[in-house]
């Protein structure tokens, strides 16, 4: 009866047009009232719980950080520094787009801003050359993910939040396997251009070791901002929440004095930030009380027992969670989903051994596989808007498939391999 009336209520409801963050409530408020016999009460108190937390305030302040540098134009000005590193390497600026995403993605926090920022330059530019255009945005779509994963990271960010793990560490966390993922794409590209080299238009103007220096030379400020944030956290000079205030202040003197910002783009940056921020929050406000209802049931503890008494095994469980990830991957954006799947699976995972750092970093990038899953597949959607349709979303999304599959390698070679994610923390704390 629990599970028909969970599940029953959450399809209609989402069914129904209604927005994510009120289906998951009033299915809370159904099974606290209902199930709890009548403590719908207890939600109050985990809302107030939630959006009293000093960790949770961060997520507003660095997605204005990452809006101000995505309006500030310079994503542009790192794209022109990276330029000529590549230049004579197969794949050249295919290469760059991926270096682009991950220096962006360290200082932005999100995939959308990041696969929007560095495509917007990227794409014109490459198009100009005589790149393939699918390889572009594949490589854009696959960049894009980074956002995600090297920190400061949203989903990590809100997943310590949710699951009061250590944000500090989590952040360091995810340094070596963004690089990891980094590493996969570039080698990737590598080997596909020296099959297809049609697909990367060999550079024909000279290149010099000075013009490679000079490059790197420029992206001094972004470098400072990333030290401003990262270096703040992990030396315990701030914590997460206010190493982000730092990087929204860093991010405005950079983006005044180096990039393109007026009052205008500011006042632009924050409203867009608080109107992502109040989509987010509403959905967490739906989740918190949905995770409270089934919290107070015991029903993370009798899933972990049917688990541990199943035939499957640790990792037989672990892979099950993995193909469910995938799955609705294709249905729910990637914020959503962890949100709205961390009251069962974190109680799950840790309750089999797994550790919770960890955790962070491997759901992390099963969000990031649902960001390039059609058909909600976000930064899809935003690579097909930034070629203003000239590349259709099932091209884009074909086009991405050798990065969904990488991505999953990542997990696979994280499974084997955990220290990859959790040296870094255990010699930075």
């Amino acid at each position: 009866m629990f599970w028909t009336t969970l599940i029953g209520i959450l399809v209609v409801t989402a069914s129904s047009g209604v927005a994510l963050g009120a289906a998951l409530g009033l299915t809370g408020l159904v099974i606290l009232e209902f199930f709890g016999n009548g403590s719908t009460y207890l939600a109050i108190d985990v809302i107030w719980n939630v959006f009293n937390s000093f960790t949770l305030s961060a997520v507003p302040m660095f997605i204005l950080l990452g809006e101000i540098l995505l309006r500030s134009g310079v994503s542009e000005r790192a794209y022109t520094a990276f330029t000529p590193v590549f230049a004579k390497v197969p794949g050249g600026l295919l290469h760059s787009n991926i270096a682009v995403c991950t220096l962006f993605g360290a200082v932005s926090g999100s995939s959308l801003s990041t696969a929007a920022a560095v495509g917007s330059v990227a794409y014109p530019e490459m198009s100009k050359r005589g790149y393939d255009k699918e390889a572009v945005v594949g490589s854009l779509a696959g960049g894009g993910t980074l956002g995600l994963l090297i920190p400061p990271s949203l989903s990590l960010l809100i997943f310590g939040a949710l699951t009061e793990t250590s944000i500090g560490r989590l952040f360091v966390a995810g340094v070596i396997p963004g690089l990891l993922v980094s590493a996969l794409f570039m080698a990737y590209i590598f080997f596909l251009c020296l099959r297809r080299p049609q697909i990367a238009p060999r550079w024909k103007e000279s290149t010099s070791v000075w013009a490679v220096l000079r490059g790197m030379v420029q992206i001094w400020p972004i470098l400072l901002l990333i030290l401003s944030i990262m270096g703040s956290i992990m030396f315990g000079l701030a914590t997460p929440t206010e190493a982000a205030g730092v990087g929204v202040v860093v991010a405005i003197i950079i983006s005044f004095a180096w990039g393109e910002l007026t009052l205008a783009k500011l006042a632009a940056a924050v409203l867009r930030s608080v109107l992502l921020f109040t989509s987010i929050g509403f959905i967490v406000l739906g989740a918190a009380i949905l995770s409270q209802s089934v919290s107070i049931l015991g029903v993370p503890q009798s899933i972990l027992e049917m688990a541990i008494n199943s035939n499957l095994g640790t990792y037989g469980i672990f892979a099950l969670i993995i193909l469910i990830y995938v799955l609705f991957g294709c249905i729910f954006d990637g914020l959503s989903l962890m949100i709205m799947t961390l009251p069962i699976v974190f109680p799950l995972l840790t309750g089999l051994g797994f550790d919770p750092i960890w955790i962070g970093v491997i759901i992390t990038v099963m969000i990031e596989i649902g960001q390039v899953t059609p058909p909600v597949g976000l930064n899809l959607t935003v690579l097909t808007g930034v070629t203003n349709n000239d590349v259709p979303l099932g091209r884009v999304a074909v086009a991405t498939i050798p990065y969904w599959m990488l991505l999953l390698l990542s997990v696979a070679i994280m499974t084997i391999f955990p220290q990859i994610a959790l040296f870094l923390p255990s010699i930075a704390f």
